[in-house]
């Protein structure tokens, strides 16, 4: 099964527009599976114009529940609790604070009383979406992180699982749309990637963070290759030199063009709206050099 992977540093770059557009290239000749793992602000749905549908679920992660006639209060969960989530008051049990917890389990594995047991709190959701754009078809899988969580790299680890999970059922290609920036989120959403397109755009911000996002994969040992979004609002010279000191094997461009704007405000991929459009055409270009690796 291919696992590919689309990624961009910074946010804005256009990398939901990259990875939505050829889900639906890939649709029409491969049965997917596409990962919204922007779980702090998913948006693949939009760009492809469907609601949020089909099976919704709960993600859940561990929580430790204080056993008190068990417990001495000697700290010891508190002391390994690397976010501060324990709390020790004199004369009571430990106090968990919920958004605080990460679901590590190091405080149970300190606990030589046995006085914590595994609880579960909810972290967010996974939709499950089938879409149908003309001829592709395909399952969009959406990660949603719970208002206030703070923890976004178990959610990511459970949605990126069940969507791997679909995708071995289905004997399907997998497409992941990793967040925005480099935290560790970024590396669980990307581990494994059979190729990891990074996303950029002719900007200095875009610049700073290729070169972040490359760090990233060559640390991986991951076959990267460069796309520079939006194509002409700025000078590529210093993101091409870049995309060959990190050894990339391939460095395309797609160009700015009137029609990806109109396209991404009525909710429809480019590649369907305009297909025979200059923007279009580099979108299928890219798939033409992925084709032989999916289908190998």
């Amino acid at each position: 099964m291919k696992r590919l992977s689309v990624t961009g540093g910074k946010g804005g770059t256009g990398k939901s527009f990259i990875a939505t557009n050829l889900a639906v290239i890939l649709a029409r000749r491969f049965r997917l599976v596409l990962a919204d793992l922007d779980v702090e602000a998913p948006n693949d749905h939009i760009l492809l114009g469907h609601e949020l549908g089909g099976d919704e679920s709960e993600i859940l992660i561990f929580f430790p529940k204080i056993v008190a006639e068990k417990c001495t209060g000697c700290g010891a969960c508190a002391k390994v609790c690397d976010t501060g989530a324990i709390i020790m008051s004199k004369n009571r049990p430990p106090i968990v604070m919920p958004r605080l917890c990460s679901g590590c389990k190091a405080c149970m594995y300190a606990c030589v009383y046995d006085a914590i047991t595994p609880g579960a709190r909810i972290i967010g959701f996974m939709h499950t979406t089938p879409v149908e754009i003309g001829e592709s078809r395909f399952t969009l899988i959406t990660g949603i992180l719970h208002h206030g969580e703070e923890h976004t790299a178990p959610l990511v680890h459970g949605v990126k699982a069940r969507a791997l999970e679909k995708a071995r059922e289905e004997r399907v290609p997998l497409l992941i749309d990793t967040g925005a920036g480099t935290g560790n989120s970024i590396s669980i959403a990307l581990q494994y990637s059979s190729l990891v397109v990074a996303v950029t755009e002719p900007t200095p911000l875009g610049l700073h963070d290729l070169r972040a996002i490359l760090e990233i994969t060559r640390g991986l040992g991951m076959k990267t290759w460069v796309v520079l979004n939006r194509a002409g609002i700025g000078n590529s010279k210093e993101h091409r030199r870049v995309a060959r000191e990190y050894g990339v094997e391939h460095y395309h461009e797609v160009p700015y063009a009137r029609e990806a704007v109109e396209a991404y405000v009525k909710g429809v991929p480019v590649v369907a709206y305009a297909s025979n459009s200059r923007v279009a055409e580099s979108i299928m270009e890219l798939y033409d050099l992925m084709r032989p690796m999916i289908a190998g």
